[in-house]
């Protein structure tokens, strides 16, 4: 591209995404765009230019305050406190300048469209993880961005959906319809492998949003697990032609069989089968894991080089493989197939499962507990039984095989089924699509990825310091029939210091030290507090009309230390007595 071409190209994108770099304070430098097809994703995107823009500059944004200030490394070799704490932060970051990012870019939406958070990821504890462990902050179910009249009568009806009897999925459409508005869902993971992170590891972290052209059919806060199976459309293709259905309850030998009819020849060697692997989840996945081996696939390791030259990793990450998964000859010739098998998150396995037309793949997805305690294959059938059923105990205790089942169990399992059913998860059909989430078969999706750290799937890098003031970031935009990948260079406009104030919630800068009572008060502190409570202390909120009420009594305190609870709780009841009409929302139990 010649220099003219240039410049046109990152003025334009500094204009459309002027409201993000505003916010964060930043100097668009360049712009460098890869595309897999010849025309802009824009085209082929429900949003305008500039909305699909701005989203790939959010995702952008978030890598980059991530990484310069969520303390990248600082739990590596920390005792549990610390590390958990470390963890916390960088997801506050995250979830933070992802939620400012969305606040700023839809104010241009228009005038009749909100964007509502579906599903997020990140308030369940993980396999190995205590409760405290899972509840980080994040952008959960019902955050509602748009005009401030729309924003404020769609979360009235996402407040009657989550509270109001008989309120339900239906009619929730019809007032949505009814009032003329319009809601496009979100699934978003602001900081996937945390752990990672924290540890400072070069390779995985990412920031992924996924928004949908309608909400997700979900009507409470749900995270829990999906049993999921990734395969190359080539595959599935030929287990077609030879009448085969490939699905997740397919055994694998069939699996294989159709790999071996879409690429005659194959070396079962060359099969590799990535799936989560570690001490925690062997009691979940070791027959899948056996199965496979027993079939002379390749198990795929921690430190197996893909295709980009870099090492993979199983330890976490589900979204990202992903990308990797296809036919491909290596250099001399031989064949090989990359698939995805067991479970993910909710929030990442219909992530994944959502680009699949992009990377011409199929995923078969199935409901799971919370639970690690039943192979992969009998908790697929747990979740199919019916807690109202006399035999429901029994069938529990079937399924363990004579181990010890108490009352408490059977209630955990019974309370997972039903947390399923009342946030409207399907539970009866044999597998899930993503189009099972959708009132509409035709959902589109624009998908958003921005790299903190390199990732060894695409070979994308991660966030480069270029000098002491510019970063080079690259962003990922996609949807069902194009991607691009974007890298921008970024200059501070400020001190990294002051920079580092633009990318930090107000609440973190009061625990920090900074005196609330000595700087400038804004109108939008309102909002902002008020968003930062919703990420970062979602488990201590009711709502009670339009008021929010904070309860520090529900917060843990390996959640929040104690002396953190008390620096914003004083700094809560200073801004209501001094501000009563800004924030008479608030009220602190």
């Amino acid at each position: 591209m010649h220099d003219l071409a240039r410049r046109n190209q990152v003025a334009q994108w500094a204009f459309d995404t002027r409201p993000v770099l505003g916010r964060f304070h930043l100097w668009l430098e360049d712009v460098e765009v890869e595309r897999a097809q010849e025309d802009p994703v824009s085209a082929h995107s429900f949003t305008t230019r500039s909305t699909a823009r701005c989203l790939a500059m959010t995702a952008a944004t978030t890598a980059l305050g991530a990484r310069l200030f969520g303390q990248f490394g600082a739990g590596l070799g920390a005792e549990k406190h610390v590390y958990n704490q470390v963890k916390k932060a960088a997801d506050a970051i995250s979830a933070y300048v992802m939620s400012e990012g969305l606040w700023y870019l839809t104010r241009e939406l228009p005038e009749n469209h909100a964007i509502m958070v579906s599903l997020g990821e990140g308030l369940m504890p993980k396999a190995g993880e205590t409760p405290e462990m899972g509840a980080n902050p994040l952008l959960g179910f019902g955050r509602v961005y748009a005009r401030p009249q729309v924003a404020r009568a769609v979360d009235a009806l996402v407040r009657r959906l989550l509270n109001e009897p008989g309120f339900g999925w239906p009619q929730f459409q019809a007032e949505l319809r009814q009032r003329g508005l319009t809601v496009w869902g979100a699934a978003v993971d602001t900081l996937e492998n945390t752990s990672r992170f924290a540890e400072g590891l070069s390779t995985g972290p990412m920031s992924i949003l996924h928004l949908f052209d309608a909400p997700l059919r979900v009507t409470k806060p749900y995270e829990a697990y999906m049993a999921c199976l990734t395969l190359p459309r080539r595959v599935t293709e030929a287990a077609e032609r030879a009448s085969m259905l490939l699905d997740f309850c397919s055994p694998r030998k069939k699996i294989v069989e159709a790999i071996e009819l879409a690429c005659p020849g194959i070396p079962r060697a060359n099969i590799h089968v990535w799936t989560l692997q570690g001490k925690s989840r062997a009691q979940r996945l070791s027959r899948l894991w056996e199965e496979w081996k027993g079939l002379g696939a390749h198990l795929v390791e921690d430190g197996w080089l893909a295709p980009s030259g870099l090492p993979v990793f199983t330890d976490s990450g589900t979204y990202a493989p992903t990308c990797l998964v296809r036919c491909w000859k290596d250099a001399q010739g031989a064949d090989h197939v990359f698939l995805c098998d067991g479970y993910a998150a909710t929030a990442e396995a219909l992530q994944a499962a959502s680009l699949s037309s992009v990377y011409e793949v199929d995923v078969s997805m199935a409901p799971l507990s919370p639970k690690f305690e039943l192979p992969l294959g009998d908790e697929y059938q747990l979740m199919k039984l019916s807690p109202e059923s006399p035999r429901f105990a029994d069938d529990i205790k079937k399924l363990y095989g004579g181990r010890p089942v108490d009352d408490g169990l059977v209630k955990t399992y019974a309370r997972a089924i039903e947390d399923a059913r009342i946030s409207n998860i399907p539970l009866k059909p044999r597998v899930l699509h993503t189009e099972d989430f959708f009132d509409a078969r035709d959902w589109r999706v624009l998908a958003c990825t921005g790299y903190m750290c390199d990732d060894p799937y695409t070979g994308t890098k991660g966030v480069q310091q270029l000098a002491p003031d510019r970063y080079r970031v690259t962003a990922r935009l996609a949807t069902q029939s194009a991607s691009s990948t974007i890298h921008f260079t970024f200059r501070l406009l400020e001190t990294e210091a002051e920079t580092k104030l633009a990318f930090s919630p107000l609440l973190v800068r009061f625990i920090s030290g900074i005196d609330y009572r000595r700087r400038a008060v804004k109108v939008s502190d309102s909002g902002r507090i008020r968003n930062e409570l919703q990420t970062m202390l979602s488990q201590a909120l009711e709502y009670d009309g339009d008021r929010l009420i904070v309860h520090f009594d529900g917060i843990d305190e390996d959640l929040m230390p104690r002396a953190h609870q008390l620096l914003i709780r004083e700094a809560l009841l200073w801004y209501k007595e001094n501000h009563p009409v800004w924030f008479k929302w608030l009220e602190v139990a």
